[in-house]
């Protein structure tokens, strides 16, 4: 082997005694952690996430470092997929004026709220859910889980909202022109609490740009990779990633890699 290799035998038996390399053993120690972080989040963390959660972790190291050894321990997110609309604006009933003009942005908590509804896929059928969304720190603030699209769907995931955060008058509620957001009961359950109502313009997601984008990473980190066998089933998969790993463990980068958990409770402290 020493001829063919064309080295030494007395070169070959140095490197066998060779002690590894400080490089090489941080590598290890490395990737170690960016496995384990990289498997708490069920997958769902690409390198620049990973690296945030390594750097409060104490580890001195860059995005393309941890992207080159994901990439040579084969780990990759899981990748987004286009999800259907579940809107009907075929109705009759008045339409609200688009108070936002994509400005997702707040001042503080509980000022502006957006939501939307999407489909969930169960062996025993299609589930539907509803969520509303904290514009100022992008935390779920409430949801439900439906077997049909009606508008007390929606009325129990904002029920909920209003009992968990007590928002003031003038609560700006933005949605779609979906007949659940438009009916009767929806706008006079948000005039009696003197909420404000917003909706998109018809057929345009991008006005509803935030509530869009976590239904997609739900699908993508959850829905996609999960199967669920029924509504309880579903109930359960589902509070388990909003509750739990989106709210106070997802780090996002709209939040300087905060948690929404993390955001509001930061900001409030420093406004306090």
């Amino acid at each position: 082997m020493s001829r063919v290799l064309k080295v030494s035998r007395s070169g070959y038996y140095s490197w066998l005694k060779r002690s590894e390399s400080r490089r090489a053993m941080e590598n290890r120690g490395l990737d170690a952690s960016i496995k384990e972080i990289y498997n708490s989040s069920k997958r769902r963390y690409g390198s620049p996430k990973i690296t945030e959660e390594l750097r409060e972790r104490g580890w001195r190291v860059g995005k393309n470092r941890v992207a080159r050894l994901m990439h040579k321990a084969g780990l990759r997110s899981v990748v987004r997929r286009k999800f259907r609309p579940t809107t009907n604006s075929r109705h009759k009933y008045p339409v609200a004026p688009n108070l936002l003009k994509r400005d997702f942005t707040a001042g503080r908590p509980n000022r502006v709220w957006v939501s939307d509804i999407t489909y969930i896929p169960t062996f025993s059928g299609w589930q539907y859910l509803t969520v509303f969304i904290d514009l100022f720190s992008r935390l779920v603030v409430g949801w439900a889980l439906s077997s049909s699209l009606s508008h007390e769907m929606v009325l129990s995931a904002l029920q909920r909202a209003v009992g968990c955060r007590k928002p003031p008058k003038g609560l700006v509620i933005h949605s779609d022109q979906g007949v659940q957001y438009a009916c009767e009961a929806f706008t006079e359950t948000t005039k009696r609490h003197s909420f404000v109502q917003s909706m998109s313009r018809k057929g345009d997601c991008w006005d509803n740009a935030v509530a869009e984008s976590f239904f997609g990473l739900l699908k993508s980190e959850l829905v996609y990779q999960t199967n669920f066998f029924d509504k309880n089933d579903a109930q359960h998969k589902i509070f388990e990633y909003i509750e739990i790993f989106y709210n106070r463990e997802r780090r996002h980068s709209t939040l300087n890699f905060l948690t929404p958990y993390q955001f509001e409770k930061l900001n409030l402290e420093l406004c306090a």
